[in-house]
């Protein structure tokens, strides 16, 4: 993380969860974080891993040119490479592992931008982690952007971050962070995710 709200969001994502993996919802006080609620976002899971937004900061909005409450994840991301950031938020909720992602964004006229996003699990109650609390910043200011709305974002890469401490409440397992971070030289968290889920799922109907 380069980026201040980033580091803000993350600061105080790890003080509110204290020591557990995710902090509740209820714990979350945007009077602390008024200063860049703008550029945060919320994101519910679906019965189907495809989550969408709860809550968009108008910053986001101004940006996209359009209200984001209630659109897909999937809405904000070129129409060929939607399949991964989605997974990523997915994998992050059901993993419990906060994810950095990069990416570009492009506008009609050729204009673009490069943004960092941060991915923070959230729990609705002690067993159920169906929320993501995220940011999306620029990484440089641009007289620009507000005014020239993005017609969508392209993945640049992606990573997990490491900064979590184990989880001391009862609560379902997870698996350790330090097996969910892929192989150097190794496919897109993306498709990593995926493959974790499948192994999962497989796992399952052997047990």
């Amino acid at each position: 993380m380069r980026h201040k709200t980033s580091i803000d969001i993350f600061t105080y994502w790890e003080r509110i969860r204290g020591n557990a993996d995710a902090p509740l919802r209820n714990l979350i006080q945007p009077s602390a974080i008024g200063h860049i609620l703008p550029e945060l976002f919320i994101l519910e899971n679906t019965v189907d891993d495809n989550p969408r937004f709860r809550l968009a900061g108008t910053a986001i909005c101004n940006l996209m040119g359009r209200e984001l409450r209630g659109e897909n994840f999937a809405a904000l991301w070129a129409g060929s490479q939607q399949d991964d950031p989605v997974r990523i938020a997915a994998g992050v909720m059901k993993h419990v592992v906060p994810a950095l992602v990069h990416a570009t964004g492009y506008c009609i006229s050729g204009r673009s931008m490069t943004f960092e996003m941060i991915l923070l699990p959230v729990r609705t109650s002690s067993d159920t982690c169906d929320r993501l609390l995220g940011c999306l910043t620029p990484t440089v200011y641009a007289p620009w952007l507000g005014n020239e709305r993005l017609e969508f974002l392209a993945l640049d890469r992606s990573r997990l971050l490491r900064e979590r401490r184990v989880r001391l409440v009862d609560a379902p397992p997870h698996p350790d962070p330090a097996n969910l971070l892929p192989h150097r030289g190794s496919t897109s968290l993306g498709e990593w995710v995926r493959r974790k889920l499948i192994q999962a799922k497989n796992e399952a109907r052997q047990g």
